[in-house]
C-alpha cells in the first residue's frame, strides 16, 4: 500500500518474517472466508498478526458486499504498522481494536468462542530464531514436533477462540503440505477444523519477496467433507489456454493455463486427497492414473534401499578444497556434488575432501591422526574453528572430526547419487568410490542387493512418469520449478515387478545408458510399459 505500508514492510520482514498480504491475494481470501460464513448481523474478526491491517480491511469490504458490518481486532508486534492500520480504519470507517503484543501470550486471556472468523498471515518465523529456549516452550505448550514455525502454534490455538460455524482463513508458507513438520498444522486442521479449500500457489510470485504461499480456508463445522484443492505452478512449457486472471482461475471448474507476472501457469484443480493420516502429505486426488501405478507397484524405493544424505562437515571451508597440498593424500577423498551429477552419469570431481577415517571399517572409525602429521598440523591451523564446534566435542568426538561422515566403509560399493534439489530427476549410478556431500542423497548397492533394482531405480526417478509421481504425491516445488529430492519423498518412489519382461527392457536400456550408450528417449515409453499403463 501507499504511504506507511511500503516505508515499513523490509523492516518489518526483517525483524518479524513479516511478508505482507498483497492486495489482490487478500481480496481472495476475504472472498472465499465469506463464502462459508452463515448468515450473521455483525461479525468479529481477529488477525492475530494484522502488520497494517489488509486482511482485516479485506473482510470487512467482503462483509459488506452482502450488508453484514464487521467489527475488527488486530494483534502485531509491530506498533508502527498497529499506527497505520489504525489510521486506514478511520478513514474507512470501520471499526477497529489494536493491541501492541505477542499474541501468543495474549490469547490465553481470550475467551472460548470469541470470533466469528480468524484470518492472518502468520509471520514465518522458524522457532530456531527464536533460540532454543523459546522453542523448547512452544514444542511443550502446543504439543509440536520437528522444524516449525509460527504458523504451528498460531494454529493450534484457532479451534478455541472460533465460534461455532466460523471460518478460518489463512495465507501461510505452503510448505506445511508437505513436509513432516507440517504434520502439526494438518492434524489441528483435521482436527476441531475441517478445511474446505486449500490453494497450492506455490512459484507464482505474488510476494515480492520469495515467498512460496498456500491459501487455506476452514470452516469449524465438523467434517471431513470434500475439501477443494488447486494447484498453481509456473510451468515454461505450457501452452496459455485460458484468458483468465490468475485469481479467476483458481476459481474455476477446471484446469487451465494462464499468465501471469509474464510467465504461463498451469492451474490444476480438484480435490484434497484423503487425510486421514496427518503424517502423510496433503496433495491432489489423483484422477486414476496415480491408482493404477499403485496398483502396479511392487515395491517403493525405500522398501528397497537406505536413503542417506551425504556428509556433512559443518566447517565446508576447512575440510573441502580443490587446493590441497601437505596433506597426507591418504586422507583426500573425491568429493561428488550437486554438479557433479547429471541423469545417469556422474563427472570425476576436481574437489576433496578431509576425511579422516578408517574407510575399512563401515561405521565411524577415527583414523590415528598423528600417523599423519601433514593433516595434523592443518587442522590444527584451524583449531580455534573446529573446536568451536562444541556440539562435536560434547558428543564424544575429537575436535578435527567430520560432524556427520556416513557409513565410510560404503563408499566403495557402487551407488545411486543424486541432488537434493533439482528441476527434474538426475539420479546416477557411481562406481568411483567418491564420498558424496551434504547436498546430494546416495542409496549404496549394499543395501539394495540386487543390481537390476537400481537400474530400475533410475529408470523410474530419470522418467517423465517420476516426475508427474513427485508433482503428484510429494508436491514440494520450489522457484523456478526446482523440486526438493530428499528422503521423505523419494523413499516413495515406486519401483515395477522386476521379474516381468518389460521390467527386464527397462533394466537394459538403463544400463546401456549408465554405460554411456542407448537412448535415453525410449526411457518414458519403457517405464510406461513396466507399469502396465
Amino acid at each position: 500500500m501507499a504511504g506507511g505500508r511500503g516505508r515499513a514492510e523490509a523492516a518489518v520482514i526483517k525483524r518479524h518474517g513479516r511478508h505482507y498480504t498483497p492486495v489482490g491475494l487478500a481480496g481472495f481470501l476475504a472472498a472465499g472466508v465469506v463464502r462459508h460464513l452463515g448468515g450473521r448481523g455483525v461479525v468479529r474478526v481477529l488477525d492475530p498478526a494484522c502488520g497494517d491491517g489488509e486482511l482485516l480491511f479485506a473482510i470487512a469490504e467482503a462483509l459488506a458486499g452482502v450488508g453484514v458490518v464487521a467489527e475488527l481486532v488486530g494483534y502485531d508486534l509491530d506498533g508502527e504498522a498497529l499506527g497505520v492500520a489504525e489510521k486506514r480504519a478511520a478513514e474507512r470507517g470501520v471499526v477497529g481494536c489494536w493491541r501492541e503484543g505477542d499474541f501468543i501470550s495474549a490469547a490465553a486471556g481470550l475467551g472460548s468462542g470469541e470470533f466469528d472468523v480468524i484470518v492472518t498471515n502468520p509471520p514465518y518465523v522458524r522457532t530456531q530464531q527464536l533460540g532454543a529456549v523459546a522453542a523448547r516452550g512452544l514444542a511443550r505448550d502446543f504439543g509440536l514436533v520437528g522444524r516449525i514455525d509460527l504458523t504451528h502454534p498460531f494454529v493450534k490455538i484457532f479451534p478455541r477462540l472460533l465460534r461455532a460455524g466460523g471460518v478460518v482463513g489463512m495465507v501461510c508458507s505452503n510448505r506445511f503440505l508437505s513436509t513432516k513438520a507440517g504434520a502439526n498444522v494438518r492434524g489441528s486442521l483435521v482436527g476441531a477444523l475441517n478445511p474446505v479449500e486449500i490453494y497450492d500457489l506455490g512459484d507464482t510470485r505474488l510476494f515480492s519477496a520469495a515467498v512460496l504461499p498456500a491459501v487455506v480456508i476452514a470452516t469449524g463445522v465438523e467434517g471431513p467433507g470434500r475439501c477443494r484443492f488447486v494447484a498453481a505452478y509456473r510451468d515454461e512449457g505450457a501452452v496459455r489456454t485460458s484468458g483468465a486472471t490468475l485469481f479467476e482461475a483458481l476459481r474455476a471448474d477446471g484446469d487451465s493455463v494462464v499468465e501471469h507476472g509474464g510467465k504461463p501457469v498451469s492451474v490444476r484443480v480438484g480435490e484434497l486427497a484423503d487425510r486421514a493420516d496427518s503424517a502423510e502429505p496433503w496433495r491432489l486426488r489423483g484422477r486414476g492414473w496415480l491408482e493404477r501405478i499403485e496398483a502396479a507397484t511392487w515395491r517403493t524405493f525405500g522398501q528397497s534401499g537406505k536413503i542417506r544424505v551425504g556428509i556433512k562437515t559443518t566447517a565446508d571451508a576447512v575440510f573441502i578444497r580443490s587446493d590441497w597440498a601437505g596433506v597426507e593424500p591418504e586422507l583426500l577423498q573425491p568429493l561428488l556434488t550437486h554438479e557433479n551429477i547429471t541423469a545417469w552419469h556422474v563427472d570425476v570431481p576436481s574437489t576433496k575432501v578431509l576425511y579422516p577415517y578408517d574407510l575399512e571399517r563401515d561405521k565411524r572409525t577415527p583414523v590415528d591422526i598423528e600417523v599423519f602429521p601433514g593433516a595434523a598440523k592443518y587442522l590444527e591451523s584451524h583449531a580455534e574453528r573446529l573446536k568451536g564446534r562444541k556440539y562435536v566435542t560434547d558428543a564424544g568426538r575429537q575436535w578435527w572430526e567430520i560432524w556427520v561422515p556416513q557409513r565410510p566403509g560404503l563408499w566403495a560399493t557402487p551407488k545411486i547419487v543424486f541432488p537434493d534439489i533439482s528441476v527434474r530427476g538426475r539420479f546416477a549410478l557411481d562406481r568411483s568410490g567418491a564420498v558424496v556431500n551434504g547436498d546430494c542423497y546416495w542409496i549404496s548397492l549394499a543395501d539394495i542387493e540386487d543390481e537390476r533394482l537400481a537400474y530400475l531405480m533410475l529408470g523410474v526417478a530419470n522418467s517423465a512418469l517420476g516426475l508427474r509421481f513427485y508433482d503428484e504425491v510429494c508436491g514440494n516445488r520450489l522457484y523456478a520449478g526446482r523440486r526438493r529430492w530428499i528422503t521423505q519423498y523419494v523413499e516413495r518412489f515406486p519401483l515395477p515387478d522386476p521379474e516381468t519382461a518389460a521390467a527386464q527392457e527397462l533394466v537394459d536400456a538403463v544400463r546401456e545408458l549408465v554405460e554411456g550408450r542407448g537412448d535415453p528417449t525410449a526411457v518414458d515409453g519403457l517405464v510406461e510399459k513396466a507399469f502396465g499403463l
